[in-house]
């Protein structure tokens, strides 16, 4: 294996272990410590989300045409590694907004780059390997560094000053993930070409299938709602970081096996599965009681990795300007994320918990008879 693609498996487990110490209690802290509404923590996610992913469109389009690689992953990592510790100095939601925007921006930036030097670096034939290993080291990075921040809470207590600084501390992994990058890794030789956004009817059919992920992404609740729910039925925080771990743990051991269900039974039905899996986590956290929380964030992440997969592997079958595809699809995902999580924001802040999982529970029903009847039908 090339040494290039080690080297960035450490950069993302380095950076990863950074970010999973800040998810799973950044909602605690702007709720809890900052005393900010639900609304703004939507907000927060809102921002976020739209970040983390519409910029990967434009990240992967300035790469691909003007021959710009490493430069735009070495940005990318060096405005998370700044970023990230800076919200230890925030005093309410919008620095808080601010800094978690500039930190997905740095995601974004790096994403559709890295790819591409890991695809330039990894041998024709081993294409699956090569990001097998990386996302390998990419999980562990984030199970490592969650399991990190669980000991800390455990060890040290979970006030205020000791949130703040773990969001400090996030500066020792996030800077030795960026001197990997700047001084092991290295650039692709640079190859200008002009690549123009365009889509075939095909790739317009697929986006058109696109479009039930990004309603059910819509209703569904994010990471930082889950975090507030279970907060909700009185698990402390000090617990809260194994949560996280079960969704990890869940994705981690089904990954592989969501890939082996798709070729055999085909995009359609997997995806009927992932989004039982969602309407079961749901339908959790609708019942509102601690165990049914835990459980939950199981289903979280079997909903994650076999839509996530599923979806990815329906453009590579039916698209045939995969790269465009695949931006609109991070773009779509950025747009009814940051909406879905703005609207339950303000129905949980104004109304109640129980509006924000009605509304929840109401949409994804509807559309899992829908994409049953579909699916029945033959028509997906």
């Amino acid at each position: 294996m090339n040494k290039n693609i080690l080297y960035l498996g450490l950069v993302s487990f380095f950076t990863d272990f950074a970010t999973a110490m800040i998810n799973p209690i950044l909602p605690i802290f702007v709720v809890l410590y900052l005393h900010e509404g639900m609304d703004k923590l939507g907000f927060i996610v809102a921002i976020a989300t739209f970040f983390s992913y519409a910029l990967r469109l434009l990240s992967g389009y300035i790469s691909d045409r003007y021959g710009v690689v490493k430069p735009l992953v070495v940005a990318g990592y060096a405005i998370s590694a700044i970023s990230k510790p800076l919200i230890g100095f925030a005093d309410g939601y919008r620095s808080v907004a601010f800094l978690r925007a500039l930190e997905r921006t740095g995601k974004a930036l790096r994403s559709a780059p890295k790819d591409a030097l890991l695809a330039y670096f990894g041998k024709e034939k081993m294409m699956g390997r090569t990001f097998g290993f990386h996302k390998t080291l990419d999980i562990a990075g984030e199970l490592f560094g969650t399991l990190f921040l669980f000991w800390i809470l455990w060890q040290f207590g979970k006030s205020e000053e000791v949130v703040r600084t773990i969001f400090f501390a996030t500066a020792i992994p996030g800077l030795l993930g960026l001197v990997l990058v700047i001084l092991f890794v290295e650039d692709v030789k640079k190859k200008k070409k002009v690549q123009r956004f365009h889509l075939t009817s095909r790739d317009k059919a697929v986006i058109q299938e696109l479009l039930f992920y990004f309603f059910f992404l819509f209703f569904f609740f994010s990471d930082a709602f889950f975090t507030m729910e279970a907060k909700s039925v009185g698990i402390s925080v000090t617990w809260i970081p194994l949560l996280f771990v079960l969704s990890t743990l869940a994705q981690t051991a089904t990954s592989y096996l969501s890939g082996i269900c798709i070729d055999r039974f085909g995009t359609s039905r997997v995806l009927l599965l992932a989004y039982t899996f969602g309407l079961i986590a749901q339908g959790l956290l609708f019942a509102q009681c601690t165990l049914c929380t835990w459980i939950a964030y199981i289903f979280l992440g079997l909903f994650s990795v076999f839509s996530l997969n599923a979806n990815r592997s329906y453009i590579a079958q039916n698209a045939e300007n995969r790269a465009s595809v695949y931006g609109v699809f991070y773009a779509g995902i950025a747009l009814f994320g940051a909406l879905g999580a703005v609207v339950t924001g303000f129905l949980w802040q104004h109304f109640s918990m129980n509006t924000a999982l009605m509304f929840s529970m109401g949409g994804i029903c509807t559309l899992w008879l829908i994409y049953v009847a579909r699916t029945a039908l033959g028509t997906t």
